[in-house]
């Protein structure tokens, strides 16, 4: 986490991920718990783009940033490689939503590759996924939002409107969760086993 002054250093901003963003102090204050033991100064910032407001925190007598929010969008280390590659590169592209949809669709079917399910196209391994129990029913019904929103824009169809950056926002958590689902969680379960038999 960076530190706090007049300017918030980040990469990209946590709302619309214009690269190296212009973050402005607004205002501070500070704040303790019932007890006033747990003293924090928030302070806030605002994108000169998008205009979106980051709330932060840090103890009393530091800069040094213990939350942000909101955070950044990041992705986990444990997604495949060139699924991951897709999904950090949709997040970059939030403020191009049409290409943001098709790199979120491009990961999502990177995923369903890594889990072995290559033949058809995407609808029919989202099914597939469903049948072998790799995601919910529930998760296909969103993912199938994810595909056709993706096939309206790279077969250009005429009768179907650009989405907007809210939409690719709301594709990419889909991403994230089924990222989270098929191989973040599973390496966690398996780290925690490991870590149980070896101590």
């Amino acid at each position: 986490m960076p530190d706090h002054g007049q300017l918030l250093e980040l990469e990209r901003c946590p709302h619309c991920s214009v690269d190296r963003p212009h973050l402005g102090h607004k205002t501070a204050f500070e704040t303790s718990d019932h007890s006033g033991t747990f003293n924090r100064l928030w302070v806030m910032y605002n994108c000169n783009r998008c205009g979106g407001v980051i709330t932060t925190w840090s103890r009393k007598g530091s800069s040094y940033i213990e939350r942000m929010y909101p955070a950044p969008l990041e992705v986990e280390d444990s997604i495949p490689e060139r699924a991951k590659e897709y999904l950090e590169q949709a997040i970059n592209s939030i403020s191009a939503p049409a290409g943001a949809v098709m790199l979120a669709a491009s990961s999502v079917d990177a995923m369903l590759k890594e889990k072995g399910l290559t033949e058809g196209n995407l609808y029919s391994r989202i099914n597939l996924a469903v049948k072998n129990h790799l995601i919910t029913e529930e998760m296909s019904h969103w993912a199938h939002e994810v595909r056709l929103e993706a096939n309206d824009q790279r077969h250009s169809d005429n009768d179907a409107s650009l989405p907007t950056s809210e939409e690719a926002r709301k594709l990419i958590d889909f991403v994230q969760a089924l990222g989270m689902f098929l191989f973040v969680l599973p390496s966690q379960v398996d780290r925690g086993i490991a870590n149980a038999q070896s101590s």
